[in-house]
């Protein structure tokens, strides 16, 4: 097995256990809230308009929206929980309308031969209504089964591991058989959860035992490959649980710490690097991975994770809401103090490179207009491309109204795709990263900022208050400080998104070059 995958087939079943966790989880809260629920409405019809739209309003609200609000509704948490929350809303719609409809569907003779019989209304509920209902219910199951399998994969950005984990690294280091294995595995979960609750629509339907036995022993064989995981409880679904008392400032041996990354490669690799360095020391690392900016912060300042890699421009503009420029030093210096002050997080120090945003074109689209300034683009009529998170920040307000770039045509794209779709010509420009190694390999112009609008984004690592106070984490930290200049970080990254090695590769390599593997 090639080492480009066989990294990711090893993690397989926590991924896959977390899928399942959440998907069952979900499934088995919607059955809990909308069998009560449909009931009532069923009975007081006043109540079943409301409830459906209320559950049908859920439904409108996108999947990964839903997952990220769950986040600061939540107080900041991140994992298992806020995904399971949102997942649950999503599963109750479907089950919630089968119930009302399979319990008002029961024919009025038959509610009233129970009744004859001298069946009080509970009674006839337990014994004639629900297992009526049940063939009607249990398709309402099958529905949501599919929605809350699909939609669990958008957990990642929010720190839930599931299957999605794959389709999220894999579209940021263009690793397509990732996306491919993440996509497939999920289907074939949904296929197979909606077989087997079909088992037991049939057992609902004829009465069958045999059916009632075949979905059980189709649920098993589901949940097979997580049994190990689930056994040992290795769900990697919670926050920290990093060591307490006195040991845990004298050595990391038997501390979990958890390490945070966003969703693109740099982001990856040094995640990577950060659990290498920290094996190293005798601790285990739980990665929370694929983060967005704002929840990476927040999971950090709530102690969710221990530490991560940020950028002082980001932390100036997404989170201090800084619109005015600032010289690198003093930004770092401002940023710092905030974070203390305001969070109570430590800046632990930079990593020694910058990540910035750069104006970035192709050879042919330069020579043809011109271009060597992001000045050069004023009064032109070109499209620029970046991530969506870049054009609700101050620095393009800025950087757009001090160059005169009104007539630049605005396009958000995911990282993943801005560089071929500027090396292809599909855009004009797009906002490169200074680290990323397709700059060199596709040749691309990067337009001088001559007036410096935009603002430094020097990495430098962020500790969790609680984390703050742990010696010896501190102490494993210090060696990565001031390690990796930015010619080290472009080759690392060139090596996943270029020369298509895993990201476990690139990591590995990384630490070699920074730190003595023997030491």
């Amino acid at each position: 097995m090639s080492g480009l995958f066989a990294e990711e087939w090893a993690v397989f079943p926590g991924h896959y256990a977390g899928h399942l966790r959440l998907a069952l989880g979900a499934l088995l809260m919607g059955l809990l809230v909308s069998v009560p629920l449909g009931i009532l409405a069923a009975r007081r019809r006043s109540l079943a308009g409301p409830a459906l739209a209320t559950a049908s309003v859920v439904q409108t609200i996108p999947g990964l929206a839903l997952l990220a609000l769950m986040v600061p509704l939540m107080g900041g948490m991140i994992g298992f929980w806020p995904a399971f929350a949102a997942l649950s809303l999503y599963s109750i719609l479907p089950i919630l309308r089968n119930t009302i409809v399979g319990l008002q569907g029961v024919a009025p003779d038959v509610r009233e031969a129970a009744l004859a019989v001298g069946m009080t209304a509970n009674q006839r509920l337990r014994q004639v209504d629900l297992p009526l209902a049940a063939p009607v219910i249990v398709a309402g199951l099958r529905t949501a089964s599919a929605w809350v399998v699909g939609t669990a994969t958008l957990s990642t950005p929010v720190g839930a591991r599931s299957l999605g984990n794959y389709i999220f690294q894999g579209l940021q280091t263009r690793n397509w058989a990732m996306v491919l294995f993440g996509c497939l595995i999920s289907a074939a979960l949904a296929l197979a959860l909606d077989q087997v609750i079909a088992q037991f629509e049939k057992s609902a339907q004829k009465r069958s035992r045999l059916h009632a036995f075949a979905g059980v022993a189709g649920l098993v064989l589901v949940m097979l490959p997580a049994l190990t995981v689930f056994a040992s409880g290795a769900g990697g679904q919670g926050g920290t649980s990093g060591g307490e008392g006195p040991a845990a400032v004298e050595s990391l041996e038997g501390q979990t710490i958890v390490v945070g990354s966003k969703g693109f490669t740099e982001q990856y690799i040094l995640a990577d690097l950060l659990k290498r360095t920290l094996e190293a020391k005798g601790a285990r690392v739980e990665i929370r991975d694929g983060l967005g900016t704002t929840v990476a912060f927040d999971a950090l300042a709530n102690g969710s994770i221990d530490v991560y890699v940020d950028y002082t421009g980001t932390i100036w503009a997404a989170l201090m809401k800084r619109e005015d420029p600032a010289q690198r030093s003093a930004m770092y210096a401002k940023v710092t103090a905030w974070l203390m002050n305001e969070r109570g997080v430590l800046a632990a120090g930079k990593l020694g490179f910058e990540n910035a945003y750069a104006f970035a074109t192709s050879p042919e689209t330069a020579e043809e207009y011109g271009l060597g300034t992001i000045g050069d683009l004023s009064g032109l009529d070109l499209s620029i491309s970046s991530d969506p998170e870049f054009f609700g920040r101050s620095e393009w307000t800025r950087t757009r109204d001090a160059y005169g770039l009104q007539s630049l045509r605005t396009r958000s794209m995911d990282s993943a795709f801005m560089y071929d779709a500027v090396k292809a010509g599909e855009v004009g420009l797009i906002t490169a990263y200074t680290t990323d190694g397709r700059i060199d390999a596709f040749d691309l112009v990067l337009l001088e900022d001559t007036r410096s609008v935009l603002p430094p984004y020097d990495a430098f690592l962020l500790v969790s208050p609680e984390a703050s106070e742990n010696t010896a984490l501190l102490n494993a930290l210090e060696p990565l400080q001031g390690a990796i200049d930015t010619a080290l970080m472009r080759a690392a990254n060139s090596k996943v998104d270029i020369e298509r090695q895993s990201v476990g590769e690139a990591g590995a390599w990384l630490y070699e070059q920074v730190l003595d593997p023997s030491e």
